[in-house]
C-alpha cells in the first residue's frame, strides 16, 4: 500500500512509483466520499487537466471512478487552467472539481488537487476529512456499458467574461505595451494573447504548446527557469514579460530590460495599485515566505496585514470568511477579492499589465519607486535536495537553540509558525522549511543588499549541509552500534 500525503495544494508524488492509476483510484475515492458526506444538492462534478505525461489519461480515470459513485463526471476536452475549474465549480454550485495536474513541479511528477464548491483549495479541514478516507473504500468504477456517466465538455466563456470585467483594458490599450506571455509549455497556452488581442494589444506568446518534458526546465515561473522569456523580451523589444506556471493559477513578471520581477514585487505593486487607484479595501493576507515589505505597505496604508502558513489554501481559508482585499504566496500565487477564493495566474497577469500600464514608467523605475517609498529588498530562494529527516532536524535544532548571530546579524526573534524563521535586528530574515511530501529543504532569504542576501543564503546552505553531513554520521554510527 503506498504511502498518500497531501501538501501545500493536493497530492503530488512521481509518475509511475506513486502516482499510479491504482493510487489515483484511491484518492478519487475518498474526494467522493467526502463529496457525499456532504449531501450535495448538485452531484455534477468538473474534472479538468493540465500538460504533463498521460494527465488526460489519469483525468479519464479520475471521471470513471466519480461516475462509479452516481457522481455526473464533465470532463474538459482539452488541458486547460486550473483557476478556469475553480470558477465553474463555484459559478455553478457543482458538488466539486478535480484536477488532474502537478503544477509547478518536476515533468516527472503528477498530481491531483481537490477544488470545493466555494471555488477554491480544499481548506486544511477538508483535506484532513479526504486523507482520514483514503483506502477506506474499495474504489468505485463506472460499470461497463453505463452510457452518460461521464461527458467531455468544451471550455466556457463565463470565466473569461468574468476576468474581463475585474481589468481596465482601456488603461492598457492606451499606454500601447508591447507584450510578451509566457505560457512554459502549460496549461494557459496562447489565453493571454487572446484575450488581449480582443482588445487590440499586441501579445506575443511564446511556449505555447503543450510538452510534458517542458522544454527540459520546471514549469515555475522563477527567473532561472525564464531564459527564453528574456531573449523574447530583449528579440521583440518589449515593454513588460508575464509568465504561468504550469497549470496557470501562478505567475512571475519581468521588465523591459529582462529584469525578474519577484512575487513580493508583484504583490506590493498591486495592493498600491488596488488601494490608490481603485479605491479597493480590506484587509490582506500574506505567508510566512513573503517580503516585510508588504507590512509596511498595509501600516502605511492602514491596512490589516495577516501572516499564514505557505499553501494557498491557508490564504483561501481566510477569504471565505473575512473581507480579503488580496492574499499572496512567495511562490507566484496570488488571489484578490470579488472573484473566487483562488489564486488565478490570468487575471493576476492582466491587473498586473493594468497596474504598470497605468503607472507610465517602465516596470523597472516602478519597482525603484516602490523602493524609494518603502525601503529596498531583494529575495532569493534555494531548494536543497536532502533526506526528510535531516531537513526536519535542521528546522527543529534552529528552533530550539537559534544562533545568538547569524552571518554577523544580531537575532531578534524566532517564528515558527511554519518551519523556523529567522528574523534579525535590522528586519533581514532566513527561513528555513522542509518540504512535507519531498525530500525537498527550502531556504528562503531577504535583505536590504543583494550582497547581504547572498551571505546569508550561504551561510544557510553551509548550515543545511553540515547538518545533512553531521545526521549522515548519526545514522552509521547508530547502524554500526546495533
Amino acid at each position: 500500500m503506498s504511502h498518500i500525503k497531501f501538501g501545500t495544494d493536493g497530492w503530488r508524488a512521481v509518475i509511475a512509483r506513486d502516482f499510479t492509476f491504482a493510487n489515483v483510484e484511491v484518492v478519487t475515492q475518498a474526494i467522493a466520499d467526502y463529496m457525499e458526506s456532504q449531501k450535495p444538492a448538485c452531484r455534477e462534478v468538473l474534472i479538468g487537466f493540465d500538460c504533463r505525461f498521460m494527465a488526460r489519461q489519469f483525468a479519464h480515470r479520475v471521471a470513471d471512478v466519480l461516475a462509479g459513485n452516481a457522481f455526473q463526471a464533465e470532463l474538459l476536452d482539452r488541458p486547460f487552467p486550473t483557476p478556469y475549474v475553480s470558477y465553474e465549480v463555484k459559478r455553478r454550485s457543482l458538488a466539486g472539481g478535480v484536477m488532474v495536474t502537478a503544477s509547478h513541479n518536476p515533468p516527472e511528477f503528477c498530481g491531483i488537487k481537490f477544488k470545493a464548491p466555494f471555488g477554491g483549495s480544499a481548506t486544511p479541514a477538508i483535506v484532513k476529512e479526504i486523507e482520514n478516507r483514503l483506502h477506506q473504500t474499495a474504489p468505485r468504477r463506472t460499470a461497463a456499458g453505463h452510457a452518460g456517466a461521464i461527458q467531455e465538455v468544451a471550455p466556457r466563456q463565463e470565466y473569461f467574461d468574468h476576468v474581463k470585467s475585474l481589468v481596465d483594458f482601456g488603461v492598457i490599450r492606451k499606454a500601447k505595451p508591447q507584450v510578451v506571455a509566457d505560457a512554459m509549455h502549460g496549461a494557459a497556452q496562447n489565453l493571454l494573447e487572446q484575450i488581449l488581442g480582443a482588445y487590440g494589444i499586441t501579445c506575443f506568446t511564446i511556449r505555447d504548446h503543450p510538452d510534458p518534458l517542458f522544454g527540459g526546465i520546471f514549469p515555475e515561473p522563477m527567473e532561472e527557469n525564464l531564459g527564453a522569456l528574456r531573449t523574447a523580451i530583449l528579440d521583440k523589444r518589449a515593454s513588460i514579460g508575464l509568465a504561468t506556471d504550469g497549470d496557470a493559477d501562478r505567475l512571475g513578471a519581468m521588465d523591459g530590460e529582462g529584469n525578474y520581477v519577484n512575487t513580493h514585487q508583484i504583490l506590493a505593486l498591486l495592493i498600491l495599485y488596488l488601494v490608490r487607484q481603485r479605491g479597493w479595501k480590506g484587509k490582506v493576507v500574506k505567508t510566512v515566505s513573503q517580503s516585510v515589505m508588504i507590512e509596511r505597505i498595509c501600516q502605511k496604508l492602514g491596512l490589516e496585514c495577516t501572516i499564514v502558513p505557505i499553501g494557498f489554501k491557508n490564504i483561501a481559508d481566510l477569504m471565505l470568511h473575512e473581507d480579503i482585499l488580496i492574499g499572496g504566496e512567495e511562490s507566484g500565487g496570488v488571489g484578490i477579492k470579488n472573484h473566487i477564493p483562488e489564486r488565478d495566474g490570468i487575471l493576476i497577469s492582466l491587473l498586473m499589465l493594468e497596474a504598470f500600464a497605468h503607472g507610465g514608467h517602465t516596470l523597472k523605475e516602478e519597482i525603484e519607486r516602490l523602493w524609494k517609498e518603502f525601503g529596498e529588498f531583494h529575495f532569493k530562494r534555494r531548494d536543497l535536495h536532502v533526506p526528510l529527516e535531516f531537513g526536519m532536524s535542521l528546522v527543529q535544532r534552529l528552533r530550539d537553540d537559534p544562533p545568538a548571530q547569524f552571518s554577523s546579524l544580531a537575532l531578534q526573534r524566532v517564528d515558527s509558525l511554519d518551519g523556523t524563521k529567522l528574523i534579525f535586528t535590522d528586519e533581514s530574515w532566513i527561513l528555513f522549511r522542509q518540504s512535507g511530501t519531498e525530500p525537498l529543504l527550502r531556504i528562503y532569504c531577504e535583505a536590504g543588499t543583494l550582497e547581504q542576501v547572498r551571505r546569508m543564503m550561504k551561510k544557510g546552505e553551509e548550515l543545511a549541509r553540515g547538518n545533512a553531513h553531521r545526521e549522515q554520521r548519526r545514522t552509521i554510527a547508530s547502524s554500526q552500534e546495533s
